[in-house]
């Protein structure tokens, strides 16, 4: 283990989204997943890491109460953790868990993660954070993993050309990053007024390094009903192994 590994990072875990894709009321993140909610999942494995010193979660504002009471709290129990309201972007959301830990929290480094993807394992974190830590010359690590199936280029719902896929790779969370750049460059997009799909984009429009860390594929991200039921396959697997 690195030295600074132990408690250096922030988890900023992003729950605020609507998930009108996932076609039940109430969204993804409460949905009952191998009898408890998806987000309980994803912050079990946050709890469980020992890089991460932090939690925060962000969640729809008028949510705040049932993501503490029911997912939060039950699910946390070694780490402190605060839950704060999401923005109307990812981005925003993401700024607002940022600044609800200036002045209160030094981790030297952040782990943005989804909610909903409820699959993450300690390992995958630590094994992250640990790495980023030891390569000096990276500014951020992405988790994800090449892409595999053959990738086609579409408008006006036609084909129009075979991309080569040895060139892709398909983005995950966590993301991290080294805390000082990333609030720099979330700084600078807030700024400039510029809105980005996920956290390493921040950081690369900003100019900084960032490199892919492979992972497993089964670190999915619920995001329709369908997804729930490969998740409890895989949950049922661990269990057997």
């Amino acid at each position: 283990m690195h030295p600074e590994s132990r408690g250096s990072s922030v988890a900023l875990v992003l729950a605020a989204g609507s998930g009108e894709r996932f076609g039940a009321e109430g969204g993804k993140q409460m949905a009952p997943l191998a009898g408890e909610p998806v987000l309980s999942h994803t912050l079990r494995a946050f709890d469980a890491a020992t890089s991460i010193g932090f939690i925060v979660v962000a969640c729809h504002p008028e949510r705040i109460e049932e993501y503490s009471l029911e997912a939060v709290a039950p699910s946390v129990t070694s780490k402190e953790w605060l839950v704060v309201a999401g923005g109307e972007s990812r981005q925003e959301s993401v700024g607002n868990a940022l600044d609800a830990t200036r002045g209160i929290r030094t981790e030297s480094i952040v782990v943005i993660h989804d909610g909903a993807r409820a699959l993450v394992t300690a390992e995958l974190i630590d094994a992250m954070v640990e790495r980023l830590l030891a390569e000096e010359e990276l500014d951020g690590i992405v988790a994800g993993h090449p892409a595999y199936d053959t990738l086609k280029e579409v408008s006006n719902d036609r084909i129009i050309s075979t991309v080569d896929r040895g060139r892709f790779w398909h983005a995950q969370t966590p993301q991290i990053f080294r805390r000082d750049r990333f609030e720099t460059a979330h700084s600078q997009a807030t700024a400039a007024k510029m809105t980005y799909t996920d956290d390493e984009a921040v950081m690369s429009a900003a100019g900084y390094r960032v490199a892919p860390h492979l992972a497993p594929r089964e670190n999915l991200k619920i995001t329709v009903a369908e997804d729930m039921v490969i998740a409890q396959a895989i949950l049922g697997e661990r269990k057997r192994r």
